[in-house]
């Protein structure tokens, strides 16, 4: 496995974050295509297969066209875009949260190299870092798990950052203790916790309480970390006001709606 390169970075913001990255020259900095929010004069983008992590090096075109098609896979872009600082001193490159949330800051080293997220957590690594994809194994997780079959999988010794939405927290599971989850919260865990989805055991309360038939179990030894407001939840509320909205001006619009409307409840002759 290449060493990943050693990277500094300051996270900025509150509820729209972004996360500047300092290079020393030499250094690089791997992005998903369109997060880059500026950049120094001194950094060099060039857009690549795969992510540069260097896994597929001795494999030619194939090797490289096939870590590409991983990333399709997960849902992502062929491409990512590298930024390399190539000149001398330090020079500084930033990237932006796509939505309102928090940017989690993830040392692969302290995770026995190797880190699970949904497939649109990713922001941002250092180069040396591969993004992979990684297959549920058990059915009951990659049927009703929120994020299918297929996650990715981060793996080196780097830095990398994710992103998520709402208030992000992070729990330590010791062996064997198993914690509950909404499925669309999960962000991401570290490669020793098992996770599972399980009939929630009260079919009135999935029916009629709003939280679902199934609900997530994650089983340590390991690391957690969940999000408050997952994207897909905001973007159905959002869904939601804006047809109520389409609704009530249409009331305004037209003063007979609201007849109109209990015509149609009682019947036309």
């Amino acid at each position: 496995m290449n060493k990943a390169h050693e990277i500094d970075y300051l996270l900025n913001g509150d509820d729209m974050q972004f996360v500047e990255i300092e290079l020393d020259a030499g250094e690089s900095v791997v992005a998903e295509a369109g997060a880059m929010m500026y950049m120094d004069q001194k950094i060099k983008m060039e857009t690549i297969f795969g992510d540069g992590s260097g896994k597929s090096n001795g494999k030619g075109f194939m090797g490289k066209l096939l870590g590409a098609g991983k990333r399709l896979v997960t849902g992502e872009g062929l491409f990512m875009t590298v930024f390399t600082n190539v000149e001398n001193g330090k020079a500084h490159v930033a990237f932006a949260a796509p939505y309102p949330g928090k940017i989690i800051t993830a040392d692969l080293s302290e995770l026995d190299n190797c880190m699970i997220c949904q497939k649109d957590a990713f922001l941002c690594a250092a180069k040396g870092v591969s993004v992979g994809l990684h297959l549920q194994k058990k059915i009951g997780a990659g049927f009703f798990g929120g994020e299918g079959f297929i996650m990715q999988k981060l793996e080196g010794d780097g830095l990398a950052f994710l992103h998520a939405g709402g208030t992000i927290t992070k729990k330590t599971l010791s062996n064997g203790e198993v914690l509950r989850i909404d499925t669309g919260c999960l962000v991401a865990m570290s490669n020793t916790v098992e996770f599972d989805v399980q009939f929630a055991g009260d079919i009135k309360s999935g029916l009629f309480g709003g939280e679902g038939l199934f609900l997530g179990t994650l089983k340590g030894p390991g690391e957690v970390w969940l999000q408050s407001l997952p994207f897909s939840r905001m973007a159905d509320r959002m869904i939601s006001a804006s047809q109520g909205h389409k609704g009530e001006n249409k009331g305004m619009n037209n003063p007979l709606g609201e007849l109109s409307g209990l015509t149609d409840l009682f019947g036309r002759d």
